[in-house]
């Protein structure tokens, strides 16, 4: 619909302290006018929206849409085991899995109040244009905006890490050393062919060198070459958890943002997802570089990496939005968790004062701007000519009854149960709480279908990795407090 009236709602102002009545008019897919309730406007069709409180769409700054087949797949669980049980629980995915996967994580962020999201898609053992595709036709599919960025390496994680492969049991060894992925000049010329054959339409490319540690200098380079070349947004895992920026220390002798600096990655274009044990100086380098960071609260808990430096990162002058991770790191898509976590999180920093917490206000502002700025995208606020991704929450839900403050209630109240209509680009996509692009009854029959088969294929690669795991948690936990020691002589010091 090319123009549209939307009549007697809420509106959530851009400071999101306030949500006054006023009618709202699309055209173009954009928003063309903020009025008084009751203006008149000719030639234009008019939704009523009494009842409703209107929103920006939330913005997943971080994601992985292969996720969306992984929920509920592991429990007691940091970083590193993840990453080593990543093989079975990622395994024999073809391009239906992939597909599936990423239809799931879509639908489940638009039913929960989400329009675009930063998507660091995965294929093993690395990116195919064919993959890239299947997945962009999901988000298409669904209706979302998202940033496509292929997750890449030239190492696998027991290469990557430094002393892992050697700290294991002999009989694992071989298996742990014999892991490879895609070299790196074919990973470089995939998502090279991708970005010459693809459509433009609101799914675009980037690249994501999935961990520094990840990436020989080369390939990191090359990354950086291919992201400038074709203009590509790149986001990468960085300092995610202690053992990563311990292992930065000891492979580079300086930090992990620090060593992409000297290679040239980190500029505007670039965003760090994670950042739990950035130092002081990485959130100065990135905001002189003009460079963001995307904060994942839920999964930070989740896996045991820790409190992400958000206030620290916003007074430097950080470009900060939220994400929720992907299904397989925090088991759900849920922005409305990500708000709660943030600002619950923000209160449990050593010797933090008020003024160091996150307001619910600001918060909102992270996951709605601050996350559209990550992704490069001119929305997350509703103001004139921003593009028409809006959210329609229900008043009369249990979350809102009362409405005593709107952005105390959507940080602190809200779960996603209130949503009952979500436009893109002045388009509807969810509609009286149904998803109009795709047939959700059969998506989650075709799920279980597909994760009980997956479960039989993959389960002897998931009894070796269930066998390592011990080992691999005493390696990295081992090098992580060498890095906190090292701190608190410093610190000391």
């Amino acid at each position: 619909m090319d123009r549209l009236l939307i009549t007697d709602a809420r509106i959530l102002a851009p400071d999101a302290l306030s949500a006054p009545f006023m009618d709202m008019l699309i055209e173009g897919g954009r928003i063309a006018a903020l009025l008084p309730p009751g203006t008149a406007v000719e030639d234009a069709p008019r939704h009523d929206a009494t009842g409703r409180l209107v929103i920006p769409g939330l913005v997943n700054g971080h994601t992985h849409g292969h996720g969306g087949l992984s929920k509920g797949m592991g429990d007691k669980w940091d970083l590193s085991l993840l990453l080593t049980h990543a093989p079975w629980i990622g395994g024999h995915r073809g391009l239906e899995e992939k597909r599936l996967a990423t239809t799931l994580t879509a639908v489940e962020m638009l039913r929960k109040g989400c329009t675009a999201g930063y998507d660091l898609a995965f294929e093993f053992p690395g990116p195919t244009v064919e993959g890239l595709q299947a997945m962009a036709e999901a988000y298409r599919a669904v209706g979302l905006r998202a940033v496509l960025a292929p997750m890449v390496g030239d190492l696998t994680f027991f290469q990557a890490t430094p002393g892992l492969i050697q700290a294991l049991p002999e009989e694992y060894r071989k298996r742990a050393a014999d892991m490879s992925m895609m070299r790196g000049e074919n990973v470089l010329e995939a998502i090279h062919h991708a970005v010459r054959s693809w459509r433009g339409d609101d799914v675009r490319l980037g690249c994501a060198p999935t961990i520094p540690l990840h990436c020989s200098d080369d390939f990191l380079e090359g990354c950086r070459d291919l992201a400038a070349e074709h203009g590509l947004p790149m986001q990468t895992h960085v300092a995610e958890a202690r053992y990563q920026a311990a292992g930065g220390m000891e492979r580079y002798g300086v930090t992990l943002l620090a060593h992409m600096d000297r290679l040239g990655l980190v500029g505007p274009r670039f965003s760090v997802a994670h950042g739990v044990w950035l130092a002081q100086g990485d959130l100065a380098l990135l905001a002189e570089r003009g460079a963001g960071l995307a904060h994942n609260a839920g999964a930070n808990m989740r896996l045991a990496s820790g409190l992400a430096p958000v206030r620290p990162a916003i007074r430097a002058g950080v470009t900060v939005g939220l994400g929720t991770d992907g299904s397989g790191s925090s088991d759900n898509q849920n922005m409305f968790e990500a708000m709660r976590l943030a600002a619950f999180g923000s209160r449990l920093w050593e010797d933090a004062t008020e003024d160091d917490w996150l307001g619910t206000a600001e918060t909102v502002r992270l996951a709605t701007e601050g996350s559209a700025k990550l992704l490069g995208i001119d929305a997350g606020v509703i103001a004139l000519g921003k593009l028409a991704d809006l959210v329609f929450l229900d008043l009369a839900h249990i979350n809102w009854a009362p409405l005593n403050n709107a952005a105390n209630q959507l940080v602190w109240t809200e779960d996603g149960a209130a949503v009952r209509e979500v436009m893109i680009g002045g388009d509807w996509k969810l509609r009286d709480g149904r998803v109009l692009g795709v047939d959700e009854a059969a998506l989650a029959r075709q799920a279980q279908e597909t994760a009980d088969r997956l479960a039989g294929l993959n389960a002897g690669m998931r009894e070796w990795c269930e066998a390592v795991a011990p080992h691999v948690t005493c390696h990295c936990r081992s090098l992580g407090s060498r890095f906190t020691q090292a701190k608190r002589l410093l610190k000391a010091e």
